[in-house]
Order: structure tokens, then sequence, then C-alpha cells
């Protein structure tokens, strides 16, 4: 069964809804077959990213970059993963008080030299999440998902 592996930093209940928004997408019963699993950025491990399919990758921007937490996860990872992920498909969803560029950036920097594939531009929020960006996120969630299916 394919597995797709969410890892996010969660720390606000904005950022909660974006998360269970992006589930709801990946279960959805629209897509048959896929594995969800969810790993708060901290936990998440490179035995995490090597068994999965696909990833979707939740952050905060903080003061222009990613959280912490998700730069702590890809330190982890890059070297283990490195050759065994290439081309496999990822998704990003950021929130940000006032912008996401720097945050999105920084990911993009880093998939790009771990050769990770995105499936469609980051989902970016600025401020309370609507009903378009929680749609956004479903959206990216099933996407995915669909993806990984085959």
């Amino acid at each position: 069964m394919p597995r797709l592996l969410v890892v996010h930093h969660t720390p606000s209940p904005a950022l909660q809804e974006l998360l269970e928004a992006v589930v709801s997408g990946a279960r959805t019963d629209e897509v048959e077959g896929v594995e969800v699993i969810l790993r708060p950025a901290l936990t998440a491990a490179a035995a995490d990213v090597l068994q999965a399919d696909g990833y979707l990758l939740g952050t905060p921007a903080n003061i222009g970059y990613m959280s912490g937490a998700l730069k702590h996860f890809f330190d982890g990872i890059y070297y283990p993963c490195l050759e065994a992920t290439q081309r496999r498909p990822y998704g990003l969803y950021v929130h940000g008080g006032m912008d996401t560029t720097g945050a999105v950036r920084a990911v993009r920097a880093i998939t790009t030299g771990l050769r990770w594939r995105e499936i469609r531009p980051p989902v970016c929020v600025t401020g309370a999440p609507g009903k378009e960006d929680l749609l956004a996120c479903w959206e990216l969630g099933a996407l995915l998902a669909a993806e990984i299916a085959g």
C-alpha cells in the first residue's frame, strides 16, 4: 500500500486548521489504498521518509524562514535519504502572519537538493485561513494521495 507521510510543525490554531484540511483531502474516499502517516517535524525520521512514497510538508513562516522544527527534520533526513528518495512527489503548505516567501524559498532549496518533485505550487496562507485556503489544502492532500496511488 502506498504511504503518504505528512511532516508538520503545527504550533497555532491556524496551522491546525490547515493540517486538518490537508489530511482530510489525503484521506478522501475518492482515492483508495493510500496510508496517511502523520509525524510532527521534531519526531519524523529518515526511516519514516524512506518508507513513504510521497510527502506533505507543513510549516509556519517564522521571520522569513521555515520553522526550526522543519529545518531540524531536513537536517536529520537529508543525507540518509538523498539517493533513495529522488523524484518522489511532495507538496507544501505554509502559514505566515504577513509573508511566506522566505519559508517557501528555503523549503524549495532543500527539496531541490533532495531532487523531490513538487506536484503543485505551495499553498501559502497569511492571516486567518478562509474557506478558499482550506479548500486549497484539501485539494493539495487529495492530489498528492492520488499521485502516489497511481
